[in-house]
């Protein structure tokens, strides 16, 4: 398919909206050079994202789109698209997991389980996760940070993921350890994650890959056996039991938990302040507080922690002029799509063809998006919540990692 057939006005102009809004500026810069520092592909990929408008065939990659339309329409497909098959996240984590999976990550069993555990994360419930994982460990923070020290925000945020970990899964903490021992669980999660790096066009796994995850499955859930029948109901696998769900199905969503929850929600805080600093957007912020959450939610359209979304094809599809035949990829370009809408800006008008994209769309919506959500609130509240902006010291991107993140964010308060 020649790429000029994509060049039409419309994408042209997104082109230019893209420069007056401020593409060049200093938080467009800083993320690009943090996304190509991650995977050198993902520049190439949004590059082809601009012409991938509704849809663009890639040799060797498949099918790529970058317009929110076309994507939310093809990942509420459930019966042309699954992620179960080559080029599908649930085909990859069959390998690791069993066949088990199959039944549970797509289809009647898959809807079954989002169904019975929904309310593991609502706006109440995740409130109350953050308060019990992060409290003791914020206020330490705050009190340093507000006295004038220098704080590394990305160092902190895998601390307190690892702290969220800790107590969503009840696992064993040695607490004498300190921040060591914290900092130890996200590198596990990190390592479980690190499985998909490299599987953009391909993801069979090699037998040596698939052994090493399952060491790392088992150190992380090897507990929940013992503990299931009696674990209390504030952490998941306490929830999990009391919604019905079987241990089987409580060992697989805490695995999810650990791959979908630990890089990602590292990678958006640390950005997210980031974004405050780079855009000047923190002083609209002090001034006008009430745009808090619109300010969280603009920080998950710009980072979309999650780059892209792999689906392959059950059944010959006609969408947006384009036919997708069986057997065929498809990869959602969800970053280059949703910065599409222009650079960070905390009073954006809702976009509805946008709406949490980044945390996907249809049944595979992310399960923890209110956790999110919760999380980026209470480090917004910590850099901003006397009153006062703040500034970066230093920073470092985090190089050939599978989520793009900073690996040191030095933050102090201005002035």
């Amino acid at each position: 398919m020649p790429v000029a057939e994509d060049l039409e006005a419309p994408v042209v102009e997104r082109r230019l909206s893209l420069i007056r809004d401020g593409f060049g500026t200093s938080a467009k810069a800083h993320e690009h050079r943090l996304l190509r520092a991650a995977r050198p592909a993902l520049p190439v990929l949004n590059w082809l994202g601009q012409f991938a408008h509704p849809l663009l065939k890639v040799p060797k990659l498949g099918w790529i789109t970058a317009d929110p339309r076309t994507a939310r329409a093809l990942l509420n497909d459930p019966e042309h698209l699954t992620l179960l098959s080559e080029g599908g996240v649930g085909h990859l984590w069959a390998q690791i997991l069993g066949d088990w999976v199959y039944e549970l990550f797509d289809g009647p069993g898959h809807y079954e389980l989002r169904t019975r555990s929904r309310e593991l994360f609502t706006a109440k419930t995740s409130a109350a996760f953050v308060k019990k994982a992060w409290a003791e460990r914020m206020d330490a923070a705050r009190a340093s940070f507000e006295a004038g020290d220098e704080l590394d925000l990305a160092d902190l945020s895998r601390v307190l993921v690892g702290h969220m970990v800790i107590t969503l899964l009840g696992l064993p903490v040695d607490e004498t350890r300190g921040d060591d021992a914290y900092r130890e669980i996200f590198e596990t999660g990190e390592q479980l994650a690190a499985t998909a790096l490299g599987t953009t066009s391909d993801t069979v796994l090699p037998p040596e890959k698939i052994a090493a995850a399952r060491v790392i499955v088992e150190r992380l859930t090897g507990h929940i056996d013992e503990v299931f029948g009696t674990a209390h109901p504030d952490t998941v696998i306490g929830r999990c039991r009391e919604l019905g769900l079987s241990l089987q199905e409580t060992k697989g969503l805490s695995t999810l938990l650990m791959v979908a929850g630990t890089e990602t929600a590292a990678s958006a805080m640390a950005r997210t302040a980031a974004l405050l600093y780079d855009s000047g957007e923190q002083h609209r912020l002090l001034a006008a507080p009430t745009h808090k959450d619109d300010a969280v939610r603009e920080a998950l359209r710009v980072t979309s922690p999650a780059p892209i979304i792999g689906r392959s094809v059950l059944a010959d599809l006609e969408i947006a002029g384009r036919t997708l035949r069986a057997g065929e990829r498809v990869v959602v370009l969800t970053w280059t799509a949703n910065n599409l809408a222009g650079g960070f800006r905390i009073d954006r008008p809702y976009l509805p063809q946008h709406r949490q994209l980044w945390f996907g769309a249809g049944r595979h919506l992310c399960l923890g998006g209110p956790l999110a959500r919760a999380e980026l609130e209470a480090v917004v509240e910590l850099l901003l919540g006397d009153g006062r902006p703040f500034e970066v010291v230093s920073r470092r991107y985090g190089r050939k990692v599978l989520i793009p993140a900073y690996e040191s964010l030095v933050v102090r308060k201005a002035g």
